[in-house]
């Protein structure tokens, strides 16, 4: 039976070179020492490597090599970020969205409130009517007292793209750090922090072509951002996250970041040229929506509500395609996606919302047999 891989959002297969990269640094072979291990020469060269992984994962988003600090993937780069921060204050005020990934929306509930953190008092956006939060919504939500904003670069379920610049520019004159979760971003749009104005960003490697379990949260070098560590014990990374790090993931981000510099505009070029043929398949079926904005998105996102059918039964008889309603680490619910709730669709809309996303290794003809897989099916069940 042919299986069309179209999960990207979800993770991407690690690229070979990575997996060769990795390889090299597991077996007494090779680099495997702990490198914080500073008495012999096994501990200083497993250090160098994460050193100088350190400044490729830095260039991938034009930051210092002093400003990435290692975590275990993006969910721990956001708790991080957010507990973080708010642990240097007793009370204040958060602003985020309502389209937030489950990292960053659970970890707000957490901190909503009088707790051990102190007490605080979150806003929620809501997206406008074209699926997207603005530098407008941040300047009306803004408070005396708010410490905080945290904004995701790239939606997870629809590819939306936040103008976190833009937001950036309102904070300009504000006490508020700027924090943008960047997992499903990186990789797949040019990133600079600079350029763009965060102070805090998170990033991991299996969302471009990386290993899944290592991320980095990018944390601007200036004496207002002050984070405080989450998971103590040793003080590694400049005391913002204690635990013995892992070269072979870490050396396999960095090839993966490698390979991302070295290939981003033909990536970019190519999906979104395979995406754009996607959609193009599908807007010809009768009641289909597009959920994903025609300009301001990923080119890797594609998200297509199917009118008159059950959404579980419509994913669940596209056996043959790897793809997702909503974002995977809310896949366990029944429930309609909270993301397409949130654009205003009707609960049989919302459930009936498929995420299409496309990656590297994807071709023409997977493509071509989706849409002719979504044809069928939908034919079938109508």
């Amino acid at each position: 039976m042919k299986l069309v891989y179209l999960d990207y959002a979800a993770t991407t297969p690690v690229a070979m070179e990575v997996a060769q990269t990795m390889a090299q640094y597991l077996t007494l072979e090779g680099n495997f020492a702990n490198p914080a291990s500073r008495s012999h020469r096994f501990g200083w060269q497993a250090e160098e490597a994460v050193e100088t992984a350190r400044m490729t994962v830095a260039k991938l988003i034009g930051a210092s090599n002093r400003e990435i600090v290692w975590t275990s993937g993006a969910t721990e780069s956001n708790n991080l970020a957010i507990k973080g921060v708010l642990e240097g204050f007793e009370a204040g005020h958060i602003i985020t969205s309502t389209i937030e990934h489950k990292a960053i929306l659970d970890t707000c509930a957490y901190i909503e409130g009088a707790t051990k953190l102190g007490h605080f008092d979150v806003t929620y956006l809501e997206p406008n009517h074209e699926g997207l939060i603005t530098a407008e919504q941040v300047q009306q939500a803004l408070r005396p007292d708010t410490r905080l904003v945290s904004l995701m670069l790239v939606n997870n379920e629809i590819g939306n793209v936040t103008d976190i610049k833009s937001i950036a520019e309102v904070l300009k004159n504000h006490d508020a750090l700027l924090h943008c979760d960047a997992a499903q971003g990186t990789g797949k749009l040019a990133i600079d922090v600079a350029d763009m104005g965060v102070d805090l960003m998170s990033i991991c490697a299996h969302k471009m072509y990386g290993p899944k379990g290592i991320g980095a949260l990018y944390v601007r070098k200036a004496a207002e951002v002050k984070v405080y560590q989450q998971i103590h014990g040793g003080g590694h990374e400049r005391s913002m996250r204690s635990g013995t790090l892992a070269p072979h993931q870490i050396v396999g981000f960095a090839k993966a970041a490698e390979l991302v510099m070295a290939n981003l505009a033909a990536d970019i070029k190519q999906v979104a040229k395979l995406r754009d043929r996607l959609w193009l398949g599908l807007e010809s079926l009768t009641g289909v929506q597009r959920n994903t904005h025609l300009q301001q998105c990923s080119p890797n996102h594609l998200n297509v509500s199917f009118a008159g059918v059950d959404g579980e039964i419509l994913l669940a008889s596209l056996a043959q395609l790897a793809i997702s309603s909503g974002s995977a680490c809310n896949s366990a619910t029944v429930a309609p996606s909270y993301v397409l709730k949130a654009l205003g669709l009707p609960d049989e809309l919302a459930h009936a919302g498929l995420r299409f996303s496309i990656g590297r290794y994807t071709s023409e003809e997977d493509i071509d047999f989706a849409i002719a897989e979504v044809t069928r099916v939908l034919q079938a069940l109508r």
